[in-house]
């Protein structure tokens, strides 16, 4: 049995998909109630589960032996890792795969600070461990910014001239179901990425020619970024982490490409041209 935690997110709901393709035994976690009941009436194993509630991650791990670890993001991630990895051990739960994020042994950034700290409890645990450090999502460019490309014709970053080895989410799902089902992964952390490194302008150069209108991309400051996302709902806290993030990027940090997807999947990785392309309608 394999409990995918985050199972209604970008990457969890991928995860549950190819671990149904390869018919593995799998209960899906939820931070919604409302997901998790209609995940139930479609006839999935599925459960509601707050990593800070242990009566909630009790049931959930019973007879579970494999678990995909993806955080919240929210205020109290590390601390809310750090219970289900307990727990997990206490349940008998043997083996751990963890969503980090890219770089997160560096610290060098506020989110792989926090990823590092769950990291760490994972590696000391005694439990089979296997850590995957995503890059940027190409989903990102639908989830947060394709609402102004639809009515602006432009998406706008505090990112310089940065370049980003970007990953698709499909991608990360099909090593994230190979590690969790299949042993000689144990004590490794992969570093996943698309298969090569685009600034924002050159990413919005592809949009204009798959979607065929123009795209701009606008370099703007930390400030006005910052506002932008706190006016479109995004918490202080998390806009910061986000500011501080691309900060990091403008350093060079995330232009790196490896060779993970392929090594581990057989396939190679999704282009951001054919991600476009798959997600057009989205534009």
């Amino acid at each position: 049995m394999i409990l995918v935690t985050g199972a209604g997110g970008t990457v969890g709901a991928f995860v549950a998909l190819e671990l149904k393709a390869l018919n593995q035994k799998t209960r899906l976690a939820f931070h919604s109630e409302e997901k998790a009941r209609k995940a139930a009436a479609l006839g999935q194993d599925a459960v509601a589960l707050d990593f800070s509630r242990p009566e909630t991650l009790r049931p959930a791990l019973q007879g579970v032996d494999t678990v995909f670890l993806l955080g919240t993001g929210g205020l109290g991630q590390a601390e809310g890792e750090i219970h289900v990895i307990r727990e997990a051990k206490a349940a008998g739960a043997r083996k751990i795969v963890k969503l980090s994020a890219w770089a997160a042994d560096t610290e060098g950034f506020a989110i792989g600070k926090i990823h590092r700290v769950a990291e760490r409890e994972l590696e000391t645990s005694g439990l089979d461990w296997t850590i995957l450090r995503p890059n940027g999502f190409m989903q990102n460019f639908v989830n947060y910014m394709s609402g102004s490309i639809k009515a602006q014709g432009a998406f706008y970053q505090p990112a310089a001239d940065a370049k980003i080895s970007h990953i698709d989410a499909r991608d990360i799902a099909r090593v994230a179901a190979v590690v969790l089902s299949k042993p000689g992964h144990e004590g490794k952390a992969y570093e996943l990425t698309g298969p090569e490194a685009l600034s924002y302008a050159q990413a919005a150069e592809v949009l204009s020619r798959v979607l065929g209108k123009k795209v701009n991309y606008v370099a703007v400051s930390d400030e006005a970024a910052k506002a932008g996302m706190m006016s479109a709902g995004i918490p202080g806290f998390y806009a910061d982490y986000l500011v501080d993030l691309n900060q990091f990027y403008r350093k060079g940090t995330a232009a790196r490409v490896t060779t993970t997807v392929k090594d581990i999947t057989g396939r190679d990785p999704v282009s951001f041209e054919q991600f476009v392309r798959d997600n057009a309608a989205d534009f």
